[in-house]
Order: structure tokens, then C-alpha cells, then sequence
């Protein structure tokens, strides 16, 4: 698995590596069932202190993307083709998508611009691996 970091970001490592993880999944690079690396061998694939892959993974841990045990390690929990989310997971990412959605109104982009940049995501997602959309 290749992640990249920016280690100079205000945004802390072990948040861009879940969002990072949550992204490869949503593109399904990483489905149900796939085993990700070690806390330790990917804090030594990133350089990093293994703690803060830890927190990373505890945090997809607690949303529901990832399960964690002893014999098999972190494995992903579910993908995209899990089938709906599970109960409360809407309406507390519609409280986050409010406040990410307000950051680009507040910044000076249109309600098209912000509705248009959504869309163009949301399309890479459904996209085929190798599409140029």
C-alpha cells in the first residue's frame, strides 16, 4: 500500500493517513477483507513513529472501516459494496459535510463551484482504475 504524506501539512499525520486509507477504499484500491500492513512495518515504510500509525488505525477502528485482532492484524472491515452504513453513520457525516461544505463558501467559492468540485469527486470514485475522469 502506497501512501503519501506531507509532513509539513497543518493537517496531523495519523488524520491524513486514515483519510488516506478511507480515500483508497472509497476508490477501491482496498475492498473488504484486504489485510493492511503492520502499525509497525508502515510507520517504517513512512518514516514515522508506529504510535501515530496506531492512532490512525484505532480511529478507522471506531468508524467502522477497519477491525483489528491479534492473529490477523488490521483488515479492512468494509468498502464501498458493503451495503448501506451502519445506523448514525449518515447523520454524523452530514454534520461534518455541513462544516467542510461551509469552509469553501467562507473561503469565496460558489454554492455551483462547491456543488461542481463535489460532483467531479464523487465521479472519480465510480470512475474505472486507468479513466481519465
Amino acid at each position: 500500500m502506497q501512501l503519501t504524506l506531507d509532513l509539513d501539512s497543518e493537517v496531523p499525520i495519523y488524520q491524513q493517513i486514515r483519510d488516506r486509507i478511507v480515500e483508497a477504499i472509497a476508490d477501491g484500491d482496498l475492498t473488504a477483507g484486504a489485510a493492511l500492513p503492520s502499525t509497525r512495518q508502515l510507520g517504517v515504510d513512512l518514516a514515522i513513529n508506529f504510535h501515530t500509525v496506531n492512532k490512525a488505525y484505532d480511529l478507522l477502528r471506531r468508524q467502522g472501516f477497519i477491525r483489528i485482532n491479534r492473529k490477523s492484524g488490521a483488515v479492512v472491515r468494509r468498502d464501498r459494496l458493503s451495503g448501506p452504513p451502519e445506523a448514525g453513520f449518515s447523520d454524523e457525516w452530514q454534520s461534518r459535510l455541513r462544516t467542510l461544505l461551509a469552509e469553501a463558501v467562507a473561503q469565496g467559492l460558489s454554492p455551483q463551484e462547491v456543488q461542481q468540485r463535489a460532483g467531479n469527486v464523487l465521479e472519480s470514485f465510480a470512475a474505472p482504475k486507468g479513466s481519465t475522469t
